[in-house]
């Protein structure tokens, strides 16, 4: 072969590479490189993702961890700010918080304006106390049962009634608004309630709280995400923190987060964009 053409193909698939390596290269915004430093809005009530410790006062969980590594490998310090759930989005969308790293579920209708990066898997799951679960049958068609007002478990708890209550003729499932995963678990307590629903995630610290206290109803009626969310126009941010987590799971860092919380079964295999594995 001669040389010019030996080279010619050696520098036309040095280009392919560089080109492939760059499609999903990301890079942080220059206003936040400048400054050092990370706004995040976190609404600290959803143990173990994010609450506050009583004892020192300080934010902990999951979602907190990831984001100290994250941005750790970024070279950025972070600046929590709480909020109300509620204020979560629009947080994101005023430019007060550069991301959501809170809890928040990757739903097909919050896609329609922020990308996600999915960090971990999650489902809607029923639960009861341990001591009225004889009483509770396991499809839970007709009974009360509360959940956050908030979140999307309200809409998923009807259509699984719809689905496997209505349409083989059995009564609807109550569905009783609570103010918070924390109010709706008051209300089972004070027996107004048959069952609850919360994040399959959250089960294992609420019970670790209160060995014994509680049971799980069945296998978790959705399959879900949680992740990280970004404004549609930031695609190369969005992608400059996927590579980082991408990197987290290589290196381990990611499994010994979610082992700190008894999560490891929640585990996602590789980096996802919007519910589906990242190209």
């Amino acid at each position: 072969m001669h040389a010019w053409r030996r080279n010619f193909l050696l520098a036309t698939a040095s280009l392919m590479m560089a080109f492939t390596a760059s499609a999903h290269a990301g890079e942080v915004p220059e206003a936040i490189r400048k400054a050092g430093v990370l706004h995040l809005s976190v609404n600290a009530i959803y143990p173990p993702m994010e609450y506050k410790d009583t004892a020192s006062d300080k934010l902990v969980g999951l979602d907190i961890d990831l984001a100290d590594a994250i941005a750790a490998k970024l070279g950025l310090t972070i600046v929590w700010q709480e909020s109300a759930f509620e204020q979560l989005i629009p947080s994101l969308q005023t430019g007060r918080s550069d991301f959501i790293l809170s809890g928040l579920t990757d739903l097909p209708a919050r896609r329609e304006t922020m990308d996600f990066v999915d960090t971990m898997r999650t489902g809607a799951q029923f639960y009861t106390l341990a001591a009225n679960a004889s009483q509770v049958p396991t499809d839970l068609c007709g009974k009360r049962v509360g959940t956050s007002r908030s979140t999307a478990f309200p809409a998923q708890i009807q259509a699984w009634s719809a689905a496997n209550c209505e349409a083989v003729g059995k009564p609807a499932i109550e569905v009783v608004p609570a103010e918070s995963t924390a109010d709706a678990r008051g209300q089972l307590k004070q027996n107004r309630i048959d069952a609850a629903v919360q994040g399959a995630e959250t089960i294992p610290y609420a019970m670790s709280l209160e060995p014994g206290a509680y049971r799980v109803v069945g296998a978790p009626i959705s399959t879900l995400y949680q992740g990280i969310a970004f404004r549609k126009a930031d695609t190369s941010f969005r992608d400059a923190v996927s590579d980082v987590f991408a990197g987290l799971i290589a290196d381990g860092s990611y499994g010994k987060i979610l082992a700190k919380w008894q999560l490891s079964g929640n585990a996602v295999a590789g980096p996802m964009l919007n519910g589906e594995k990242r190209p």
